[in-house]
């Protein structure tokens, strides 16, 4: 993986044996994998495999479900390099905007009347997991305006199994840059009288310059900052304070009254169990370490 290598200490020698990463025998086993533990891999609820697309568009969908933020998603496999994942799953994505109606009526008959209602099709997404991908693929993506998440897996021995994201690209960006870039310059400079929505204009600003492909989604409830998986969630400004959740599990970091607090298992909108408390431009810059463990974790 990208040079990445493994090894197995040996407790009874005090050597290591390096374990040599391999490809699956066939791409059934690489969807299967993935299909059963979908949702801890991808943060995705898995609806079906190899649905049909019909007899007018003739085609079969690797793997449909629906991620955290309710967004459609197409996974479509390959077991090594293959230069047609990306168009083949676009033109699944094309086919899916024009069946909506049918995809609905599949998260309602898999996940319920609730799931269904909220389906966002604003921000469809396409995972195209595959042994490997050309810097043609990489460069190939970055001129659609869809999210696309181009992943290289790997097998490890007999039980090891590694995911490692080699491109993110996000679809439309609603919010202006500059509009952006204006509210995290006042922050930062701490202007005297600085608002909860110019606070929430830094947070915005910092979240998505964690990283290339860094994916924001618009709910009612909260706004989502996601990789392969959601990271970050923002929730709209209070009047005194703005309430962020990430993927950093509570127990290994020090909670501090009034800017950190364990939320598993407290019901709240957004995705995370560690909420941060942000009510000054000092509180960003004091949560960006946890900014950034949630976005690598991702």
């Amino acid at each position: 993986m990208s040079g990445l290598k493994l090894f197995c200490t040996d407790t009874t020698n005090s050597g290591m044996t390096e374990v040599m990463p391999r490809l699956a025998e066939v791409e059934a086993d690489v969807q299967g994998l993935v299909e059963a533990h979908m949702e801890t891999l991808l943060g995705v609820r898995f609806l079906a495999s190899e649905y049909s697309t019909g007899s007018v568009h003739r085609g079969r969908i690797d793997s449909l479900g629906l991620d955290e933020n309710g967004s459609p998603v197409i996974v479509e496999y390959k077991r090594d390099t293959d230069v047609g994942v990306i168009n083949q799953g676009l033109s699944y994505l094309a086919w899916l905007m024009d069946h909506r109606a049918e995809f609905e009526h599949l998260v309602r008959d898999r996940l319920g009347v609730t799931a269904a209602d909220q389906v966002l099709w604003s921000g469809p997404r396409l995972v195209c997991i595959a042994g490997d991908f050309t810097r043609y693929d990489v460069h190939a993506v970055r001129e659609y305006r869809r999210s696309i998440n181009l992943v290289r897996y790997r097998l490890f021995g007999s039980d090891l199994f590694g995911l490692e994201t080699v491109a993110s690209v996000r679809g439309a960006n609603p919010v202006g840059l500059r509009a952006r870039r204006q509210a995290v310059a006042k922050a930062a400079a701490n202007v005297e009288g600085v608002s909860m929505v110019e606070l929430a204009g830094a947070v915005d600003e910092v979240l998505l310059g964690l990283g290339d492909g860094v994916n924001r989604v618009e709910r009612k409830q909260y706004r989502a900052y996601q990789r392969l998986r959601n990271f970050a969630c923002l929730r709209p400004p209070q009047r005194s304070k703005l309430l962020v959740y990430l993927k950093v599990d509570p127990k290994e970091v020090d909670l501090v009254p009034g800017f950190t607090r364990d939320v598993s298992g407290l019901g709240h909108h957004g995705t995370g169990d560690l909420e941060v408390q942000l009510r000054t431009p000092r509180d960003v810059d004091r949560a960006q370490d946890l900014f950034r463990a949630s976005y690598a974790a991702a």
